[in-house]
């Protein structure tokens, strides 16, 4: 008596290999957080973009040189004359008003604003440092809109800040914006404090003897006092709102600290290392690797196939 095998069942043709297929809801949250990560970072990215720009604008001006150099000296004569024909008094922060303003004209017609303390190189003023907020800007002509995007602004009809006694150099500030810090910082700083303008190569140090906020319903103004050398800063407040106003007086300090006069013949600072681009760079590898993942073909479980099976003996019939 013999067992006999019965032959498997054919099991057709070879099923074919699966290949890799997008996964659209994958592909929608990959690119949903790609864009939560770009929306994250764009701050840090503006403002470090800026601060680069407002550097290279500051190492291209001609406030970091001899102020004995002819052009410079030139420009300074004028500004000190500009400043001497200043009639008493004209600039104030008025009530509702975010930007500090020159009310009537600033008596002088034979000096043309705009083309004071100018260069061939850059229309750059001067350059602010205030130590205590590690801030490093350039100021500009005007307290316009598009002026105050790029750095800090000089209030037209205050005095040019080659210092000088009897004059008040007012400057103004953003305060806030995501693409830049400005004078984001200024509410840091208090009396005793320090600051400095490099004009033209002339180097001139304020220290802080007042700091006040201006109510919205409040004028305040920012007149010259006979006798004291004074600068004032202004930015808004609080961020976001920007409904009072922040002012910081400061009266010159003679001579200028060894320290003010290094920091500003010093280069300004490069911006450190970009961890905002290694930030974006991750989450682009997680969004790409995700939607990858999502995509891979999934293999079948193993069920048990015909080997495994009982074999069939055919025993002998009766």
């Amino acid at each position: 008596m013999t067992a006999t095998l019965t032959e498997p069942a054919p099991s057709g043709p070879p099923p074919q290999k699966q290949k890799w297929k997008l996964s659209v809801p994958a592909a929608i949250i990959a690119v949903l957080g790609l864009l939560g990560a770009c929306v994250w970072t764009y701050p840090m990215m503006a403002a470090w973009i800026t601060q680069l720009d407002q550097s290279e604008v500051i190492q291209n001006a001609t406030t970091t040189e001899d102020p004995n150099a002819p052009h410079n000296a030139k420009q300074l004569k004028l500004a000190e004359e500009y400043n001497a024909k200043l009639e008493a008094g004209g600039a104030s922060v008025q009530a509702n008003e975010r930007i500090p303003q020159w009310q009537g004209d600033d008596g002088i017609t034979d000096l043309n604003y705009n083309e004071i303390l100018t260069s061939p190189k850059t229309d750059v003023m001067s350059r602010i440092q205030i130590p205590k907020i590690d801030l490093d800007l350039p100021i500009y002509h005007g307290t316009s809109d598009e002026t105050l995007l790029r750095g800090i602004g000089h209030l037209e009809g205050t005095a040019l800040p080659v210092g000088g006694v009897g004059n008040n150099s007012v400057v103004t500030g953003h305060r806030g914006l995501a693409e830049a810090e400005m004078f984001t910082n200024l509410n840091k700083i208090d009396k005793g404090d320090y600051f400095t303008f490099n004009t033209f190569g002339r180097i001139i140090t304020y220290k802080v003897i007042e700091t006040k906020i201006v109510d919205p319903d409040q004028t305040e103004t920012l007149d010259a006092i006979p006798g004291k050398d004074l600068a004032t800063l202004v930015t808004c407040t609080p961020l976001g709102i920007n409904t009072q106003r922040i002012l910081v007086i400061g009266e010159r300090v003679i001579p200028t600290p060894p320290d003010a006069l290094e920091d500003a013949q010093n280069p300004p600072d490069i911006p450190g290392f970009p961890w905002w681009a290694v930030i974006m760079g991750g989450a682009a590898v997680a969004a790409g690797g995700y939607i990858w993942f999502a995509g891979r073909p999934v293999k079948p479980r193993k069920g048990p196939t015909d080997t495994d099976a009982e074999p069939d003996f055919a025993g002998p019939k009766h």
